[in-house]
């Protein structure tokens, strides 16, 4: 398979194929960390001046011609599971959008089996198509089982995407509940599928020719408080692998997308493990793996999405050749499988909103009402990793609100699923401690200085009622009412 456009395919144009989109239609889409995901087909949508309820599942992040073009057409009724521009977050928090989050790893299990929507049409994007098979472009995501779930399938053949990101690929298809079996992969960088998904050619309904490229990741540049909470990672990371025997030959590691977990990724290449491999298993592949390659201080890289900046793309795109050695891209459904989770012992750091004096941590909903984003993969790799590591900034709003609150307003993460707390401040590891000593050691250790008195206060009031967990819970949320 060495041609784009492989048989006698139903090449159409973007704007028919959107005239036969039923107006309630649920559409399952490609897209993953941004990329990946068809461009032609929603601005056609959008454009249409249609009156459109559409509901719209992605296996991740996608553009601003779905999240941004489609919700100011007023053309999306329900959306799942993730979004990331500010009109689709604007639209779910007014209530015009109707949104419902979910965990990653069961995402496509719910499409095929028909529990999260009933999928008409998939879109997709891809590098190549044939008559029963097609090869993704940047991501993989859940997209071949959206392709398996959908009654029809429209490909967005995408010209801008070079032939060469198919080497990345590695399209295992896990079986369905209740025939799965184990998956057969032993090491992350291993290989042991192919380069791309197939389909019964019957559902194949259009061929979309594009050219529009991915909208790239922009990393901001590293903040002080970013560089503070990479070196007390650090630290622990190295302290860490020299006292447990579950890093005797290698250390597996997963971080969250975004501009911290960037930096993240980038600070590793500074630390000391010695002469033990460094290994990547996540969502994710961002710059700073990249860079961490480039530098020979990664061993593979195994994710679901090439999440990078407009750099990063063209670097990825010029060498190929050379990264496929090292970066592997599977289906969500893998990448996030909490069984592969726990045979790599994989160390999970992600970030969040913030986290309540007990362990406790809100991802996703601003003081509790105002939805962000969405769970993603966190949840995924949280409750599955070995050691599972929050890193987050001690404040936000430029230093006028704390990250660390007396209780968490919406628990997305509980006590249960958190080992370590890091900020710029320090490090809390809440191993074996009683919620009382989680709570004294995230005051004094991962806290701003600025709010550890207001943090003392309330725990001793919770103190004084006494209790397992000491809460006051008629002064809990006094922190989040004026925000």
């Amino acid at each position: 398979m060495t041609d784009r456009l492989v048989g006698d395919l139903p090449v159409r144009d973007a704007e028919s194929v959107a005239a036969d989109v039923p107006t309630d239609a649920d559409l399952v889409v490609s897209g993953f960390g941004s990329v990946g995901y068809p461009k032609a087909t929603p601005v056609a949508l959008a454009d249409s001046e249609r009156d459109l309820e559409l509901t719209v599942v992605s296996g991740g992040s996608v553009g601003a011609e779905i999240d941004v073009e489609l919700v100011e057409a007023n053309a999306i009724a329900r959306r799942f599971p993730y979004q990331a521009r500010p009109p689709a977050r604007e639209a779910v928090n007014d209530g015009s959008i109707e949104f419902h989050d979910r965990n990653i790893s069961t995402l496509g299990d719910e499409v095929e089996f028909g529990h999260l929507v009933d999928a008409d049409i998939a879109i997709v994007e891809a590098l190549a198509v044939g008559p029963d098979w097609l090869v993704p472009t940047s991501s993989i995501g859940q997209t071949p089982a959206f392709v398996a779930g959908a009654d029809e399938l429209v490909v967005e053949l995408n010209h801008s995407v070079p032939e060469s990101v198919r080497e990345f690929h590695d399209i295992y298809r896990v079986g369905l509940p209740p025939n799965r079996g184990p998956i057969p992969l032993t090491d992350p960088g291993d290989r042991i599928a192919d380069d791309h998904i197939t389909f019964d050619p019957e559902k194949l309904t259009a061929v979309i020719e594009t050219e529009r490229r991915d909208q790239p990741y922009e990393f901001r540049d590293p903040t002080p408080d970013d560089r503070g909470i990479a070196a007390n990672l650090v630290d622990f990371l190295e302290s860490e692998v020299e006292g447990s025997p579950l890093f005797e030959d290698s250390l597996r590691i997963q971080f969250g997308v975004g501009s911290l977990g960037n930096a993240l990724m980038g600070a590793l290449g500074d630390a000391d493990f010695g002469d033990r491999d460094l290994v990547y298993f996540g969502e994710v592949i961002q710059d700073g793996l990249l860079d961490l390659l480039d530098d020979g201080e990664l061993d593979s890289a195994s994710a679901t999405s090439l999440a990078l900046s407009r750099d990063g793309q063209d670097r990825l795109y010029e060498h190929a050749d050379r990264y496929a050695e090292d970066i592997v891209l599977r289906p969500a459904d893998v990448s996030n499988n909490p069984a592969l989770i726990d045979r790599f012992g994989v160390v999970a750091v992600n970030s969040a909103l913030e986290v309540d004096l007990f362990g406790h941590v809100n991802s996703t909903h601003v003081t509790g009402n105002y939805m962000m984003n969405g769970v993603g993969g966190s949840a995924d790799f949280n409750r599955n990793a070995a050691i599972v590591v929050l890193a987050l900034p001690s404040t936000a709003a430029s230093g006028d609100l704390s990250r660390v609150v007396p209780m968490v307003p919406h628990t997305d993460h509980t006590e249960h699923d958190i080992d370590i707390v890091i900020t710029e401040q320090g490090v809390t590891d809440l191993r074996g401690n009683s919620p009382r000593e989680t709570a004294e050691s995230l005051i004094e250790n991962c806290a701003h200085p600025d709010f550890r008195d207001g943090l003392r206060e309330y725990l001793d009031r919770g103190l004084d009622r006494g209790g397992h967990i000491p809460h006051h819970l008629e002064t809990a949320f006094d922190w989040h009412i004026d925000r």
